[in-house]
């Protein structure tokens, strides 16, 4: 299960990341992070701007809901989300983690 915080402006969850992989998207969860992977290498901030837009697509919010607050150069990153309740984004992460049905 993720661990969300409450935050004065929203909530705030972490994510590990996974750069350089072979394709982009939310891939699981890892020691209460959400994992996301990006073809992006960690390099000039690419990888932390292709996290930020797997999120916003992944979880169906505007790029703008969304802010980095620490682990620019770090593989664990913490995220903070932005005109939610917890209860939603909880969801939001539960269906992006579902299997797709085809």
């Amino acid at each position: 299960m993720i661990s969300l915080e409450k935050h004065p402006e929203g909530i705030v969850f972490g994510v590990r990341a996974a750069p350089g992989a072979r394709k982009n998207g939310v891939t699981g969860l890892y020691h209460g992070l959400l994992k996301v992977s990006v073809t992006q290498a960690p390099e000039k901030g690419k990888a932390n701007k292709a996290i930020h837009e797997v999120l916003a697509q992944s979880l169906g919010l505007r790029k703008s809901q969304l802010e980095l607050l620490s682990g620019e150069t770090s593989q664990q990153k913490r995220f903070l989300v932005r005109g939610i309740s917890d209860e939603e984004l909880r969801a939001l992460i539960a269906a992006a983690l579902s299997p797709e049905v085809a």
